[in-house]
């Protein structure tokens, strides 16, 4: 039996390569091969830090007899979800057909075409509290298969079809504000207000959820701090390293699932940020720093929670020892796999961060991921991949949730830094298109919709956003069309199921409000000047020197353009439209974040300033 997933540069797949079962990578050739022997393909999707997936990859896939049934009847593929999020969303969708309790590992059963017409997550080795035992589950399937082909294939074709119906729906109008609010409304019915956050058990972060409603428009920032100081303040944050864990399993976040993945700390810290809560925020990105960074200054995708305990493994069991037990422990393992998207997510996470609470450290720990990422993520033609691991780059294609987030990451670079080279960077992402998944392409594959803001913001999602922000910098209004079609695209299905678009419901609270923009404009990156201006209430804050003020104008952003004049003034302005430049500190901190008639900023305007 050939090994191959012996190469592979996902440490999800290399965590395989020894099972007797005969793994194929994620490949039309595994297609082929279905066709050639008439069998249909057992699809196994997961991560490297998902405990279930270790605990059925020991009891099921690492059993010979098991193994040989799966060799026999199926040709098996494996996949990690980090590596082809596209894929695993497909399949998601298909197998919501099936079973409502979705999750990793996940096992669909498809045609050799690559229709689903089975599918579940964990199955254990023996059949208990009313589950059946995977090889019981192996052995009907094949059954079905081989008894009633026409019926697996009628299932197939109906489940594509409904994935179609789903992906069709029309674009819809721009929300206003009014409309934001009563989402925000819905969401906020559900808050548990016994215990912080939403729904019940399993209960988890939320946290795109949680940064709509920290928008204006939002309203929702009391059940925000409500919901972060009972994370902050329970099992679900490690008090050693101050990480938060995926979710926790009880409605109190008493007993966590203990992986700790990269994109939930990166957008805590925005929302401990916005929160006001400092102590939080460097909490994180101490975990960030400490743990998820890797050799060559990027940032792995998570942390296992599993380790080696007494020759064990254990789940949880290092974690819920305090520092001094943990000494002379091995850690649990990170997955080094350096993901283009999730980097972005804290490149900008940092950035911002970093400028705001003065943390230069933070800001230079976003400037070398971003490096590292412009460099390493790339195919030999030169185009941004998904992924790396140890310096070489996956053949992966990069999402357009990858190039949204990695944009709006160099944009909050630039802002941090000064930097306009950052923000031209951003630009050159956007400008990317995204290619899709070839293998689900080429074979036809129905993905349905994928817009859904889940623990990350989807690809509309992430493009509208970067887009907004481009707008905001004054790269132009074809910025703002484009979000604003974006966030049209979805908006329908975001308004009737808020809680699970948080991510473009704040692009759209964004798009429904003129956006207040502050440039300080200082020699020197410290003072009180410079203090009030990043403690503002604005959508963008941006501290400059005039030369680099004439840079960021010189490459193409108008917001900058005329204020490269003079030393130690800050520009508050909304909509483009700017007051009058001040030196004086009190009169930032005192301005509204909106003016109630847009004649006063007009009459107020400074020359060059506006547009």
């Amino acid at each position: 039996m050939a090994n191959r997933l012996a190469d592979t540069l996902s440490p999800y797949l290399s965590a395989h390569a020894e099972n007797p079962v005969d793994w194929r990578p994620w490949s039309t050739e595994a297609f082929d091969e279905a066709v050639r022997r008439d069998v249909p393909l057992l699809i196994s999707i997961g991560y490297s830090t998902c405990h279930w997936c270790h605990v059925m990859a020991r009891e099921s896939f690492s059993d010979a007899a098991t193994a040989a049934q799966i060799n026999e009847g199926f040709v098996a593929v494996k996949i990690d979800r980090e590596e082809h999020p596209e894929v695993d969303a497909a399949f998601m969708a298909a197998a919501s057909a099936f079973t409502q309790n979705l999750g990793w590992p996940l096992t669909v059963f498809t045609t050799p075409q690559g229709g689903t017409f089975y599918a579940g997550t964990y199955w254990p080795p023996e059949a208990r509290g009313g589950t059946p035992a995977f090889r019981d589950v192996l052995t009907a399937v094949r059954e079905a298969w081989t008894d009633r082909h026409d019926e697996v294939l009628a299932s197939a074709d109906a489940v594509a079809d409904a994935l179609r119906a789903a992906a069709q729906a029309p674009e819809s109008q721009l929300p206003d504000v009014s409309a934001l609010r009563a989402a925000a409304g819905t969401i906020t019915e559900r808050e548990d207000r016994l215990f912080g956050g939403f729904g019940g058990a399993p209960k988890f972060p939320m946290a795109t959820t949680l940064r709509f409603l920290q928008h204006p428009a939002g309203d929702g920032t009391e059940a925000v701090d409500r919901a972060l100081t009972a994370m902050a303040g329970s099992e679900l944050r490690d008090p050693v390293d101050g990480g938060f864990f995926r979710y926790a399993t009880q409605r109190d976040w008493t007993v966590p699932h203990y992986e700790r993945m990269l994109t939930d700390n990166a957008q805590l810290l925005e929302v401990a940020l916005d929160a006001g809560r400092s102590d939080i925020a460097a909490g994180i990105a101490g975990f960030l720093l400490n743990v998820l960074r890797r050799d060559g200054g990027a940032f792995g995708a998570a942390q296992d929670s599993e380790s080696w305990i007494d020759g064990e493994r254990s789940e949880g069991g290092y974690y819920r020892r305090d520092a001094a037990g943990r000494e002379g422990l091995e850690a649990p393992a990170v997955d080094g796999k350096v993901l283009t998207g999730w980097n972005g997510l804290v490149i900008g996470a940092l950035a911002r961060a970093g400028a705001r609470l003065g943390e230069a450290s933070w800001v230079d720990a976003a400037a070398g991921a971003a490096v590292h990422v412009l460099r390493v993520n790339r195919s030999a033609a030169g185009d941004l991949v998904r992924s790396s691991l140890d310096g070489i780059a996956a053949d992966a294609v990069a999402t357009s949730a990858d190039l949204g987030l990695l944009a709006d990451g160099l944009f909050a670079l630039a802002l941090a830094t000064g930097d306009a080279a950052w923000a031209s960077r951003a630009v050159e992402v956007l400008g990317t298109k995204a290619a899709s998944d070839p293998v689900l392409a080429g074979q036809g594959i129905v993905r349905g919709a994928e817009d859904g803001d889940g623990d990350l913001p989807s690809g509309p999602a992430a493009l509208a956003s970067a887009h907004l922000t481009a707008w905001r910098l004054g790269a132009g209004e074809a910025h703002r069309a484009q979000a604003e079609r974006l966030v049209a695209s979805v908006a329908g299905r975001a308004l009737q199921h808020p809680i699970a678009y948080g991510a473009i419901l704040r692009v759209a609270a964004g798009l429904a409000q003129p956006p207040r923009q502050v440039v300080a404009v200082v020699a020197s990156r410290d003072g009180a000047l410079v203090d009030a201006a990043r403690a503002t209430d604005a959508d963008v804050v941006a501290v400059v020197s005039p030369a680099q003020a004439a840079a960021f104008a010189d490459a193409g952003f108008e917001l900058f353009e005329g204020k490269d004049a003079a030393d130690g003034l800050v520009y508050d302005c909304r909509d483009f439209v700017c007051r009058l430049p001040t030196a004086d500190p009190a009169a930032l901190r005192l301005a509204p974040r909106l003016l109630s008639e847009r004649s006063e900023t007009k009459g107020a305007q400074e020359p060059g300033s506006g547009r």
